[in-house]
This record gives structure tokens, sequence and C-alpha cells, in this order.
């Protein structure tokens, strides 16, 4: 599947579905992060059954610590 992640095109495994698999994949599952799909903010309590499809745009935002 292809997917515009954060202005990128991206080919993504065939195993990834949802937001919280997405997260998963690139390791930022346990950050606080902000997903919109398609200019559409997703809720948290969401991000475990929606399903990405694809030609998606993605933007993924998290907080990084540091100083």
């Amino acid at each position: 599947m292809r997917c515009i992640i954060n202005g990128e095109m991206m080919d993504l495994p065939a195993h990834i579905r949802t937001v919280a698999q997405l997260l998963h994949h690139f390791h930022i599952h346990e950050k606080i992060a902000i997903v919109e799909i398609n200019m559409e903010i997703i809720p948290k309590k969401n991000y475990e059954h929606k399903q990405i499809a694809d030609g998606d745009r993605i933007e993924i935002v998290h907080f990084v610590g540091g100083g």
C-alpha cells in the first residue's frame, strides 16, 4: 500500500492496516501523537480500528523532549 506520510510517498508493509499498526511500525506507539488522515484528525480511541487505505494522505505529529 502506498500512502503519503508527512509529505513523503511511502510503501507500507501489507500487514499495516490501522493507525495503531502504523504507529507501532514507526516505533511511536508509546509516545503522544496526533494523527490526521486526509485532513481529518483521528481520535486516539479510534487508532485500533481506523483503517488506512491506499493513497491516504497521513500526517503524524509526535512530541520529542530535549533541550
